[in-house]
């Protein structure tokens, strides 16, 4: 059977959902409460009396509330879904059910995050986000922990505490908050070259993702698939976003941080509320077992990708949120993913990375979340029946019943009982060697798939990198720092580090330490990407009193059948008058949302408008910076004036559309393109300040 089990696990949740409409308010121990704004005391004036339970018990309450937050990945957000197979294709490859039986909706929740930063600190900060998937299969719940980014800092998982120390706020003064952009972690960097190919990702704008919504994720290791017959097949996990792969440019983010620091958080949550539901597709990419050895990196290696182009990625599924969290503390906060939680027909291999994962994600949430019965918290519990032998400890939450507590035990009928079809069994292979510690020569390579990453670049997307090393580098006080980096760069690319040299007061690489190798993988390319379409993107249409009215609705309507999400915005809240003198709802005023926080910009015509407008700072402030962010612009008709304010240096600019105001109905069709193409950096080589 099938069966529905994103309603299981909402049955199951609903056991602990609590509505307090129409009740009454009492203890944690049931007591109804008559006052709760007064302490007790004997007279008006006098102390607080310590047998007032109910002040006790609610100031006890309160200072226990938090918990520690995660070392790592404390800023996140979360929703609910399903996961769909297409078809059974992945069936040879494995016994996981999930992943091979068509129609079958499995449940899942998956939280978003950025690694760096604490839990108060800004979404759109310049880091790595997390991408984690939690399937509550019939088999019992897997996870699949990974990232946006397809590689790690570190080879060996015993390198992990000196990352994480490095990138976080240096210890002395306990700054810079949710920035790498200091002396600490780029002294890792540059005595650690195994990080080098995944500094070349986050000094691109993959680590700036526009939303979640917008954003790949991937497992990050290799995996093992195996079937039936106990035949293993390496994988690798791919999230390809159905929206398409976008992200915001370096100037934007750090004013969406002041502007709205939920600026991911609440993008993903309106999404679901108006049923724009989240979908990414799962692609995996499959290597024999006898092809290990047939490439020029290990595939054990967490430093490296397998590009596309030798092994290209099999799409097998579809993952959809549809619901947000009820609570984001129960939920959000106290979901404990963990990537030792796998089913029949998934496996580990020996990345060293990903060994150590096993024991740290574990060993992290005992002191989280307050001891081993973690999994019996309603989030984290499976679908699946749970019996064993576990007794006791902090908060158990059920009540086991019988006289055995261990195996083998004849009191019990030998129950719980191992074995049977569907138990676990893992991958068989033959392991043996000399106890040391050395890592494989195949894991010597640091810098080839860096190589390949900057030759796979765009010139924008080289000129977006070159400015985040600068940028971060610029931030390092001490100069050796820096030339180490340089250093460490030429050996990726000798343009690439005499650029970011020229930049941070260093002197550039006399020649090259390492020939550039010249190949290039166009997958790894955002400007490569296909284009999508113009849902969910957020316009911003000024307007003033005097607006033309009828093209404001028009356009409006127009963009919203394509999926647009289209504000009015004015000098002023509530309405303007029109050029009939009829009211036009605004939606926001100009001073409450900052450009920086819509996709595109679009003015519509009505002289009167069009000159308020460009004698409105905030309003000419609006089109130059969406401007300089590379933003789609539409203008109909007097509209332009505000444009020609805004001095953005003679045209026709890319993206910037214009229009009379006669055919309403083409001008949105080619604004809702440029919109569609996200961003138009080809204005930086017009000679136009982008």
């Amino acid at each position: 059977m099938l069966g529905d089990h994103r309603t299981d696990k909402d049955r199951q949740l609903d056991d602990v959902r609590v509505d307090y409409q129409d009740t009454a308010l009492t203890t944690d121990h049931g007591i109804r409460i008559d006052d709760t704004d007064n302490s007790l005391r004997p007279g008006e004036r006098g102390p607080t009396l310590m047998e007032d339970f109910h002040f006790r018990e609610k100031l006890t309450h309160f200072d226990h509330e938090r918990i520690p937050e995660r070392v790592v990945h404390a800023r996140g957000s979360a929703a609910h879904g399903y996961f769909e197979p297409y078809d059974a294709a992945l069936a040879p490859f494995t016994r996981a059910q999930f992943l091979t039986t068509p129609g079958l909706r499995t449940p899942v929740f998956v939280r978003f995050s950025t690694v760096v930063g604490s839990r108060g600190s800004a979404d759109t900060v310049r880091d790595v986000r997390g991408f984690a998937v939690k399937f509550y299969t019939a088999q019992g719940n897997f996870d699949l922990v990974g990232n946006n980014i397809p590689v790690f800092f570190i080879q060996d998982g015993i390198k992990f505490p000196d990352i994480v120390h490095a990138a976080k706020p240096e210890p002395h003064n306990e700054i810079p908050q949710a920035s790498t952009a200091h002396d600490t972690l780029w002294d890792f960097v540059r005595l650690q070259p195994e990080s080098t190919h995944m500094m070349m990702w986050v000094m691109s704008d993959r680590a700036l993702p526009r939303s979640y919504r917008m954003m790949q994720g991937f497992g990050v290791h290799t995996f093992r698939l195996v079937n039936a017959e106990g035949r293993g097949t390496f994988v690798k996990f791919h999230w390809k976003p159905k929206l398409g792969i976008h992200s915001l440019v370096w100037d934007e983010t750090q004013k969406i941080a002041g502007k709205d620091p939920d600026f991911n958080r609440r993008d993903l949550w309106e999404a679901i509320v108006t049923g724009n539901f989240p979908e990414w597709e799962l692609g995996v990419q499959l290597v024999a077992e006898e092809d290990e050895h047939s490439f020029d990196f290990d595939l054990l290696d967490a430093t490296k990708i397998i590009p596309e182009e030798l092994v290209p990625v099999q799409p097998v599924g579809r993952l959809v949120l549809d619901r947000n969290p009820d609570n984001f503390f129960a939920e959000t906060e106290q979901v404990a993913f963990h990537l030792g939680n796998v089913v029949p027909g998934i496996d580990f291999t020996n990345d060293p990375l990903l060994q150590s994962r096993l024991f740290s994600y574990l060993d992290t949430q005992l002191i989280r979340l307050g001891g081993p019965n973690f999994p019996q918290i309603p989030i984290n519990r499976p679908l699946a029946e749970v019996r064993n032998h576990h007794r006791d400890g902090y908060h158990q939450m059920i009540i086991p019943r019988g006289r055995a507590s261990y195996h083998p035990n004849s009191t019990g009928g030998g129950c719980p009982a191992v074995g049977g079809p569907d138990a676990y069994t893992h991958f068989q292979e033959r392991v043996d060697g000399h106890k040391i510690r050395k890592r494989s020569a195949s894991f010597a390579d640091h810098y080839s798939q860096a190589t390949l990453f900057w030759n796979s670049m765009s010139s924008w997307e080289r000129a977006h990198i070159v400015a985040a090393f600068r940028f971060e580098l610029g931030r390092v006080v001490d100069p050796d720092i820096r030339e180490g980096v340089v250093r460490n760069l030429s050996n990726v690319d000798h343009e690439l580090a005499s650029l970011v040299a020229a930049g941070i007061g260093v002197a550039p690489p006399a020649e090259p330490a390492v020939p550039n190798h010249g190949l290039s993988s166009p997958a790894l390319s955002q400007a490569h990407a296909p284009v999508r379409s113009v849902a969910t993107r957020k316009i911003a249409i000024l307007v003033a009193d005097g607006a033309d009215g009828g093209q404001v609705k028009a356009v409006q309507a127009a963009l919203g059948s394509m999926g647009a999400l289209c504000d009015v915005l004015a000098p002023r809240g509530g309405a303007v008058r029109d050029l009939d003198d009829k009211p036009v709802p605004v939606n926001h005023a100009l001073i409450t949302m900052a450009s920086v926080l819509y996709d595109a910009v679009l003015v519509p015509g009505g002289q009167e408008s069009a000159r308020a407008l460009s004698m409105d700072g905030e309003a000419v402030h609006y089109v130059a910076e969406a401007f300089k962010h590379a933003k789609a612009i539409g203008v109909l008709g007097e509209g332009a004036l505000l444009l020609e304010t805004a001095r953005l240096g003679p045209g026709p600019h890319p993206g910037v559309v214009t229009g009379t105001g006669e055919d309403v109905k083409g001008f949105a069709k080619a604004f809702g393109a440029a919109v569609a193409a996200h961003r138009h950096h080809g204005r930086a080589m017009d000679g136009v300040p982008a």
